[in-house]
């Protein structure tokens, strides 16, 4: 449990990005306690966090790395070779492959599933004489109410129609196949119900002709208290079929492990309510802003006797984070955590204004280790022509 008050202590930059190293081997060890259980192969998705820091720890817990880009396998791939694993799988799904780079990706990916019959077709003859070759398969169910967020939504640009499939894929053609349909889902009970369509859809001998079955991300695996469904399912798909298992977590192994520290750097009265304006701002969180969301922050007391609206440091009027309470008043100078910003927070960063991306630190039980700091060379650099 991270000690807030000795954290806000310790941070000698503001504002601070700081990863709790405890947090996330205790989670990266429930994923490897869950592959011993049933078998499963473990990816860490990098679109999360792609940071080497975490990608080192996660090295000895997971089997490779999910990736959606050239840049994110060339990173994968030199992280793998520099930790000296002797193994290490690099799994690639997107949308977006661009033919200059087929040949990069094929050579760096150990498997690559392919987005859309006609991505697989104009790229599948070459790509897999080098990698284990697959799709992307839409279930088309939707377990997420908000289409932003659903791969499944209508009109989706992620995955071959499942019905598609049955009628224009011969299955003994490819590997494998790859699913991903949640967000931050805190049961099994989507996972379920998409392989029991999978197995209607395809059959037992179908499903028999593959290598192996990705089933993405999107689970919360901390935040999961039965991992029997999950246990059940993947040993009957291994027992069954004889395929491999592949989940690719991301948000599951850093949301909980990250923290934004932020310092008070003024505070007055606009039509009767306090604005508190911060060290940082939205654009360290873009989430806040594309997903009108209202991040967690630690001070905040629901029955605090006073409020603040909480606003960033840059002049874009939207760069709010929310009205919280307090037990005592804000004052200038003091520093505020918000709370579980591990996933999607530094990756989306950016210097609007000019204003500079936060310290990196690490956290753990004996020492707070600064791990990263970007200065005006870097901004700089950003912004020159070549």
């Amino acid at each position: 449990m991270m000690d807030y008050q000795v954290l806000k202590d310790s941070v000698y930059s503001s504002p601070a990005f700081v990863l709790d190293e405890p947090e996330l081997i205790k989670t990266l060890a429930t994923l490897a306690e869950l592959r011993a259980q049933c078998g499963c192969k473990v990816l860490y998705s990098l679109k999360a966090l792609p940071f080497s820091t975490i990608i080192e720890m996660a090295t000895p817990f997971v089997d490779g790395f999910s990736v959606s880009s050239l840049f994110e396998a060339r990173l994968a791939d030199e992280m793998i070779r520099q930790s000296g694993a002797e193994q290490g799988g690099i799994h690639l799904t997107t949308p977006g492959i661009r033919p200059d780079e087929l040949d990069a990706l094929s050579s760096l990916c150990s498997h690559i599933s392919f987005n859309s019959l006609s991505q697989y077709q104009r790229y599948a003859e070459i790509a897999e004489a080098q990698t284990s070759i697959g799709l992307r398969v839409n279930p088309k169910l939707s377990f997420v109410d908000d289409e932003r967020f659903d791969p499944c939504r209508p009109h989706s640009k992620l995955g071959i129609d499942i019905d598609e499939l049955s009628r224009s894929v011969r299955l003994d053609r490819i590997q494998g196949l790859h699913v991903h349909n949640v967000f931050s889902a805190t049961d099994f009970t989507p996972l379920i119900e998409t392989i029991d369509k999978l197995e209607r859809h395809l059959g037992t001998v179908g499903l028999a002709e593959l290598e192996w079955l990705n089933i993405g991300g999107g689970y919360l695996f901390g935040q999961i208290d039965d991992y029997r469904p999950f246990v059940e399912r993947v040993t009957r798909l291994t027992h069954d079929y004889g395929i491999e298992v592949y989940i690719e977590p991301g948000k599951a192994v850093v949301g909980r492990a990250g923290y934004l520290v932020a310092t008070v750097l003024d505070r007055f009265v606009s039509d009767g309510e306090t604005v508190v304006i911060l060290d940082t701002s939205i654009n360290h969180n873009p989430e806040v802003f594309e997903y009108q969301r209202q991040p967690e922050l630690h001070e905040h007391d629901p029955a605090g006797r006073y409020s603040a609206i909480l606003a960033g440091c840059t002049c874009l009027a939207g760069d709010v984070f929310g009205a919280y309470r307090f037990k005592q008043p804000l004052s200038i100078g003091d520093k505020v955590v918000f709370n579980n910003v591990g996933a999607y927070t530094l990756i989306k960063a950016n210097r609007f204004n000019g204003y500079n991306l936060p310290d990196i630190y690490l956290s753990n039980a004996l020492r707070l280790k600064k791990l990263k700091h970007y200065d005006y060379q870097d901004y700089r650099r950003q912004w020159l022509a070549d």
